[in-house]
């Protein structure tokens, strides 16, 4: 089934072997701090609620650059390769048999059930999902009701500076689980392609961690922010 995301497109795509390489554990969809979650490989997206580690997430997030954000012209999804491939080299889980999203769900959900035969495609499953609060029972037949979102848009990446990018690294931060969240379609949807001074997750407890969740893919790829999006962010965390 195809995805047509707002902000992120996906495919659930066939697999004809076993993952060879290391996988998520599924049933693992316990929220993991950001602040201990540096590759994206462990699930969910938790509060920061103490004064130190808001105080870190502050530390963090002051490191990233500034800079207005670029024209359009020219961005195509296609330009960060196909959703959802496994072929991007330079990310945790490429080339272990299953496509990104199906491993992005076994991250984060809980009670995953997979398509018989098969241990990548996941048919159902249970998300807490960190941008509303709520728990959404899912199933494939609603696909939509879960999407994958870039928590740096991927048309924001290119204004920001991937559009001088080898293909190869904007199949990296397309397919890198430190800049994918499953979360509330509805919710996704309303985000397009926005940075955090346009849009914040619903669910304030969690706001703090997706500023940090941004900050650490812009310092990862070494992608600027606008100014208003970082004074945003900082302010998520009491800055």
């Amino acid at each position: 089934m195809v995805l047509a995301l707002a902000g992120c497109e996906g495919v659930d795509l066939p697999v004809d072997s076993a993952p060879s390489g290391s996988a998520p554990a599924a049933g693992s969809g316990r929220a993991t701090s950001p602040l201990d979650n540096p590759d994206g490989t462990k699930p969910g997206l938790a509060p920061l609620t103490s004064d130190a580690d808001r105080a870190e997430a502050r530390t963090l997030i002051e490191k990233v650059a500034t800079k207005g954000r670029g024209p359009k012209t020219g961005y195509d999804r296609d330009k960060f390769g196909y959703a959802w491939m496994d072929t991007a080299d330079g990310v945790p889980w490429a080339r272990n048999g299953c496509d990104t999203r199906n491993d992005l769900l076994q991250r984060d959900g809980e009670d995953v059930r997979f398509r018989s035969g098969s241990d990548c495609v996941v048919m159902s499953m249970t998300l807490h999902d960190p941008y509303t609060g709520r728990t959404i029972d899912w199933t494939k037949s609603k696909a939509t009701a879960v999407q994958i979102d870039h928590v740096m848009p991927l048309s924001y990446d290119w204004q920001m500076g991937a559009a001088r990018w080898t293909k190869a690294k904007r199949q990296d931060i397309a397919n890198d689980p430190l800049n994918l969240i499953p979360v509330d379609g509805p919710s996704n949807g309303s985000k397009g392609d926005s940075g955090p001074a346009s849009w914040l997750p619903p669910n304030k407890q969690i706001r703090c961690s997706y500023a940090v969740r941004f900050a650490q893919v812009s310092l990862k790829y070494e992608l600027p922010v606008t100014a208003a999006d970082k004074e945003t962010m900082l302010r998520q965390c009491g800055g």
